[in-house]
C-alpha cells in the first residue's frame, strides 16, 4: 500500500486559526517546512500548496479548503498531505465528508505528520480522531463560555474594553486609558448639550484633538469610525454597568458617566439612541375607561430637556385608547398627572374626617357591638330554623312519592320549589355568618380610611394611591379630561352629613363664652347626631 500511495498526487494543506483553540499549534511555516520534509522522506508528490487561516470549527467557512475537496473529485490529486486530521476539521460535517471521500476511493490517501488514513482502514479509527478534534471545539466552548459568565458575575466585562479604557491582560481587568479616558468623557460633555450631533463630535475628536484608537497587534492607531461613534453614545458600559449576554451587570470598573446623564444622551439621540430598557408602572392604568367609548384608559411617560435649565423633566399622560373602532371617540387631548391627581384629591377631601369624629365613631361602633352581635344571632337563628324545617319538607315530600301517595306532577313541581328556596336559605345563612363576622372590621375601615386616605395618597408610594383611588368607588369614567366616579355607597351619609356636624364641632371649639359644663353637653349632643348616621357602615 505505501508503494501505491507514492503514486499518488497530494495537496499540502495547512492551516491555522487566529482564534484559542490553535494557539498551541505551529505557524503555517512551521507546517509547510514540516511537510515538506516528510514528502522527502515518503517520496510523495505534492501538486500544490494550499494554506488557509480560518477555524475549521463551522462547516462551509473555509473557500480554500472547500475548493480543495472540489478538485480531489476532479481528480487533480488523490491525497492530502496535512500536520495533524484537526487541522482538516473540527466539526462533523467536514468530517463526514472527508470520511465518506475515502470510503468511495475518490480520496485516496491523507497523510499527517505521524499516521496514515487509506480507504481499506477501518473507519472508526478516522471517525474517532475526527470525534475528538470535535469534541475538542465543544469543551472548548462549553468551558469559555462557563469563564466568560464568571468573570460577568464578578464584575468584568469579558470583551475588548470601549473607548477611553483599556483590557489589563495581567489582572484581567478593566482599566482607565490615561490617554484617552478624559478625551472620550469631554465627547460625552459635548453630546449633553445637545447642540452637536455624533458625526459633528467625531469630526472634532479626529481632526481639533488628533484622537486615535489605541494601537493593537492587529489593528487600532486610527480615527474614530462612524459607527465607533454611535457605539460609544449607546453603550452603557461608560455609567458603571454592562451588557452581557442579555443581562446587565453591575462592573466593578470606574465609570465615566451617571445613569441620568446616559439616558439624557439617548433621547437627545432620538431613534438613532438605545436607551436601556425601563419598567413603567402607573398607578392608575385599568381602572378608568373613556365615557365616550368605554375604552381603556392607558398611560405613557414622556421626558423632555428644559432649555432654560438644561435639565431633564419627566411627564406622565393618561389618555384613552380608543381600541373600539365602532365608535367614534374625540378625546385626544391627554390628561396630566397633576390633573388626575388634583381630582382625585379633591374627591377624597368631600369623604375626610376630623380624627376626632373616628375617634367618636369607633367608641360608638365598639359600645354597639354587642348589641349588633345579638341582633345578628338572632337573625342567623331564625334562617338556620327555617332552612332547617324547610329541609324536613323536603324529606317529607320525597316520603310521600315513595309510597305514591302523590304523583310525579305534584312532586316534581313542589320538590323544586323547595330545592329553591333551600339554595336561597344556604345563600342567606352564608352571608349572616360572614357578616355578623366582619362588620365591625370593614366599619372601622371605612372611617380610618376617611380619617387618613387623604394624607396617605398624598404621601404614599404608587401602590398605595391605586389601592386608595379604586376604593373611592366604581365605573371611573373620563371625559374631557375630567374624572366621574361612582361613589361606595357608605360614603355618602358621610358626604351629606359630615360637613354640618363639622361646622358645629368647629363653633363649639371657637366659642369662649361657654361654661365647661356646656360645653361637655355641646359635645355630648353632638357625638348623638353623630352615632345617628350608623348606617354609615357598610352593611
Amino acid at each position: 500500500m505505501k508503494n501505491e500511495t507514492n503514486k499518488i498526487t497530494y495537496f499540502l494543506y495547512a492551516r491555522k486559526s487566529s482564534e484559542s483553540e490553535d494557539r498551541q499549534v505551529q505557524s503555517i511555516e512551521d507546517q509547510i517546512s514540516r511537510l515538506k520534509d516528510l514528502a522527502n522522506n515518503l517520496n510523495i508528490s505534492i501538486k500544490e500548496i494550499l494554506t488557509e487561516a480560518k477555524t475549521a470549527k463551522k462547516p462551509y467557512c473555509r473557500p480554500v479548503f472547500t475548493n480543495m475537496l472540489e478538485r480531489i473529485e476532479k481528480g487533480e490529486a488523490q491525497g492530502i498531505l496535512c500536520w495533524q486530521i484537526n487541522r482538516l476539521s473540527r466539526n462533523p460535517i467536514d468530517s463526514g465528508t472527508l470520511s465518506w471521500m475515502l470510503q468511495q476511493g475518490a480520496l485516496k490517501c491523507i497523510q499527517s505528520i505521524d499516521r496514515q488514513y487509506l480507504p481499506d482502514d477501518n473507519v472508526l479509527l478516522f471517525n474517532v480522531e475526527s470525534g475528538m478534534a470535535n469534541q475538542f471545539i465543544i469543551d472548548l466552548r462549553k468551558n469559555s463560555k462557563r469563564g466568560m459568565e464568571g468573570k460577568a458575575d464578578r464584575g468584568w466585562l469579558p470583551s475588548r474594553a470601549p473607548l477611553g479604557y483599556l483590557n489589563d491582560k495581567l489582572e484581567h481587568t478593566i482599566i482607565e486609558d490615561k490617554e484617552r479616558f478624559h478625551l472620550v468623557r469631554k465627547m460625552w460633555n459635548i453630546m449633553l448639550t445637545g447642540n452637536y450631533t455624533p458625526p459633528q463630535i467625531r469630526e472634532i475628536a479626529n481632526k481639533e484633538w488628533g484622537f486615535r484608537t489605541p494601537k493593537t497587534k492587529r489593528d487600532g492607531g486610527v480615527e474614530i469610525a462612524s459607527s465607533v461613534i454611535y457605539k460609544l453614545f449607546t453603550n452603557i458600559f461608560y455609567t458603571g454597568m454592562f451588557m452581557w449576554a442579555g443581562r446587565v451587570y453591575k462592573g466593578n470598573h470606574k465609570s465615566m458617566i451617571t445613569l441620568e446623564e446616559y439616558d439624557r444622551v439617548q433621547i437627545i439621540l432620538g431613534r438613532n439612541g438605545k436607551p436601556r430598557a425601563q419598567t413603567h408602572n402607573f398607578a392608575y392604568t385599568g381602572l378608568m375607561r373613556c365615557k365616550i367609548c368605554n375604552s381603556m384608559y392607558t398611560a405613557s411617560e414622556k421626558t423632555k430637556i428644559i432649555k432654560s435649565t438644561g435639565k431633564l423633566k419627566t411627564y406622565v399622560y393618561y389618555n384613552c385608547t380608543r381600541k373600539k373602532k365602532e365608535v367614534k371617540c374625540d378625546q385626544k387631548n391627554p390628561m396630566t398627572l397633576k390633573e388626575l391627581e388634583d381630582q382625585i384629591d379633591i374627591e377624597l377631601e368631600r369623604y375626610t374626617i376630623m380624627p376626632k369624629f373616628q375617634e367618636w365613631a369607633l367608641e360608638i361602633l365598639n359600645r354597639n357591638n354587642d348589641k349588633e352581635i345579638e341582633e345578628r344571632t338572632k337573625i342567623y337563628e331564625n334562617q338556620h330554623r327555617t332552612l332547617v324545617n324547610t329541609q324536613k319538607e323536603l324529606d317529607t315530600l320525597t316520603k310521600m312519592r315513595y309510597r305514591e301517595l302523590i304523583d310525579d306532577e305534584t312532586f316534581i313541581k313542589e320538590r323544586d320549589e323547595l330545592t329553591t328556596k333551600i339554595v336561597k336559605l344556604k345563600t342567606n345563612l352564608r352571608e349572616t355568618e360572614s357578616r355578623a363576622e366582619k362588620w365591625l372590621e370593614l366599619t372601622e375601615k371605612t372611617f380610618n380610611f376617611s380619617c387618613y386616605a387623604r394624607k396617605e395618597f398624598l404621601l404614599g408610594d404608587l401602590n398605595k394611591k391605586r389601592e386608595i383611588f379604586s376604593a373611592l368607588g366604581q365605573n371611573f369614567l373620563v371625559k374631557d379630561k375630567k374624572i366621574h366616579i361612582t361613589p361606595n355607597e357608605w360614603f355618602v351619609p358621610i358626604e351629606k352629613a359630615y360637613p354640618e356636624l363639622e361646622k358645629k364641632y368647629k363653633r363649639l371649639e371657637l366659642d369662649k363664652n361657654l361654661t365647661v359644663e356646656a360645653r361637655n353637653m355641646a359635645f355630648a349632643q353632638l357625638i348623638l347626631e353623630w352615632g345617628d348616621y350608623r348606617d354609615l357602615n357598610p352593611n
